[in-house]
């Protein structure tokens, strides 16, 4: 997207008691956003979160590797969504935008014992997998944005920027 940034991680909690999962998602982005842009209220701050629901449970990133290797036999064969929040917030304007976007997952039957190997490989995703690694087999299909399951939908996000350069071109 040919854009500058730099990376400032907000320190949020990501506990909240939401079972909603799209508003679940946008909560935290914006909470990520709101974080970080206390210190920096002068510009644009993007927050993002992402989180899967298989069987109308919300998987988040796992504990350790025990909890990974429960999330990945949750999702073992099956489908699932992966849900990611942004939001975008501009202190000093005042602004702040959120989106979100859902994609349709199916993850790959395996035997336990990949499971329990691969339980180790991700500990920072939700899903306890991650699609952008190439050598990462335990993803059979995908309906909708590959984007959304790395964990920053594109289209969205130039969606929220160009509401925000007409925000800027307002003021």
């Amino acid at each position: 997207m040919r854009l500058s940034f730099r990376i400032c991680p907000s320190q949020a909690s990501e506990n909240i008691r939401e079972k909603n999962p799209v508003r679940l998602v946008r909560k935290l982005a914006l909470k990520k956003a709101q974080m970080v842009s206390i210190r920096f209220p002068h510009h644009w701050v993007l927050g993002a979160d992402t989180i899967v629901v298989c069987q109308g449970r919300i998987l988040g990133k796992p504990k350790n590797p025990r909890h990974a290797e429960k999330i990945l036999r949750t999702l073992n064969g099956a489908w699932h969504k992966v849900y990611t929040g942004i939001a975008l917030v501009h202190e000093k304007l005042g602004s702040r935008l959120v989106s979100h976007e859902i994609t349709k997952v199916k993850a790959r039957r395996v035997s336990p014992e990949f499971i329990h190997r691969f339980s180790r490989k991700h500990l920072d995703k939700a899903g306890a997998y991650s699609i952008q690694d190439h050598d990462d087999p335990f993803i059979e299909k995908i309906q909708g944005n590959l984007d959304n399951v790395v964990g920053l939908p594109r289209k969205t996000l130039k969606k929220l920027l160009s509401l925000c350069k007409l925000g800027m071109d307002s003021t």
